[in-house]
């Protein structure tokens, strides 16, 4: 088989990509222990005009999930084997709520809320050439609020926004526990998702209350101990 080829975005803020997604399908990679190499992508190339997206024996294919999913049964990966019916519930109820709820609320405070934007422009510009990056963010920045508004994060009010994201972090926290990873001693394809999150919101270098709560003692020592592990020569700064 043909070494496999991850597109993403770019480094930020001392973590290894600006997209949780992209952090998710390396992390999963690492934790799977399949190789692959790693380049800049392109929305407008991507198969479903998104990053991250994948070169598999010459095909490209999009979507972080299916991706994953696609290459367990392609290498035979064993994370989530043992899991009961009720924890393989869990994991994706877990990483459901992470990628359909928290995450939106992350996007409205990266890109809606004025001093969100302020720290994310210089990061998520270098995606562009200098001449056009003025012109491109802000079309950006249209397209987000708007789906935004589309999908709900963006009609609320800051503080009930503020307050969705806090209870999925504290839900996620008192799921984790005193365990060393979300399902028990051992990392699962659920811990890729989790971890990927809370980098992409505890590196972010703003306060907020769903910042604070994504930095709390447990949560920061989780997402250490994944990185210790996995990604040991990354320098993740903004804690």
């Amino acid at each position: 088989m043909d070494p496999i080829v991850v597109y993403g975005s770019r480094p930020a803020w001392g973590a290894p990509d600006f997209s949780p997604f992209v952090m998710k399908l390396e992390t999963w990679l690492r934790l799977a222990e399949i190789p692959y190499t790693r380049k800049d992508g392109n929305p407008l190339r991507a198969p479903k005009g998104k990053i991250p997206y994948v070169e598999l024996d010459g095909q490209l294919m999009g979507d972080s999930q299916l991706i994953l999913e696609a290459l367990s049964r392609r290498h035979d990966v064993q994370l989530d084997a043992g899991l009961s019916p009720a924890e393989l519930a869990t994991a994706r109820a877990v990483r459901r709520m992470i990628e359909e709820g928290l995450y939106f609320v992350t996007l409205r405070l990266r890109w809606v809320e004025d001093d969100g934007y302020a720290v994310l422009y210089p990061a998520f510009s270098k995606m562009f050439p200098a001449v056009i990056a003025p012109v491109a963010m802000a079309l950006v920045r249209r397209n987000v609020r708007r789906n935004a508004q589309a999908q709900g994060a963006g009609r609320h009010s800051r503080e009930e926004a503020l307050a969705m994201g806090i209870a999925d972090l504290q839900a996620v926290e008192t799921l984790l526990g005193d365990q060393p990873y979300l399902l028990g001693d051992a990392p699962r394809s659920v811990d890729a998702t989790l971890y990927a999150f809370l980098t992409a919101i505890q590196t972010m270098p703003v306060e907020t209350p769903v910042h604070a709560a994504a930095r709390s003692p447990r949560l920061l020592a989780y997402t250490a101990r994944i990185r210790e592990r996995y990604w040991p020569a990354t320098e993740v700064v903004g804690r």
